[in-house]
């Protein structure tokens, strides 16, 4: 562990330790002697911390979901002013996402795949997932969609499905083509103002 990291509060250290590995290796993946091990901490202290190896994994979760979340709202405000150029600007998050050292898809659905219906992880997950759509379908609507929550659903998949394909298929021009695809669908949902 650097320097830097051995100085941090423990409960700072074993989420940054558990950011790392479980985005490496998934929530199953990782076991906690492991992250108590690289973040330096007791036993003891994880548990101070997060009583469960489920709560930690929510804790990971909810960090990933701020960070995320602030990366498609400045892709979107790059984008300009105009609300359907921002649903289509989301798009260049995705893409920052793939040139990222060390893309491993989307945290959320790789934890949604190893967690059980009703767990901490799997309800984080699918909040996180709503909460997104819904900030979509509100930009939906200032663009003058004629169904907002419709075209924010097929953003999202279209987002989701990105990420997903990307996990597996390492295909850098994925992106662009999912952001032409956005912006196709966006010109048909939200036509301009006359």
């Amino acid at each position: 562990m650097p320097a830097t990291a051995r100085r941090l509060p423990a409960r700072e250290r074993i989420l940054t330790t558990a950011e790392e590995l479980f985005s490496a290796h998934g929530l199953r993946g990782v076991g906690v002697d492991r992250i108590i091990a690289e973040s330096g901490v007791a036993k003891s202290t994880l548990y101070v911390h997060f009583p469960s190896k489920d709560e930690l994994a929510a804790a990971y979760l909810r960090r990933v979901d701020d960070s995320w979340r602030g990366r498609l709202r400045a892709a979107a405000l790059a984008a300009g002013d105009d609300p359907r150029e921002q649903l289509t600007g989301l798009f260049d998050a995705v893409d920052a996402s793939f040139r990222r050292h060390g893309f491993h898809g989307c945290p959320f659905i790789n934890a949604a795949a190893e967690s059980e219906p009703g767990s901490l992880p799997h309800e984080v997950t699918a909040e996180h997932k709503r909460t997104v759509r819904a900030w979509v379908r509100d930009l939906a609507e200032a663009a003058g969609a004629g169904d907002p929550d419709e075209l924010a659903l097929q953003l999202t998949l279209l987002i989701d499905g990105t990420l997903a394909a990307g996990k597996l298929e390492q295909n850098p021009a994925m992106p662009a083509a999912a952001k032409a695809a956005a912006r196709a669908i966006v010109e048909r949902a939200c036509p301009p103002a006359v």
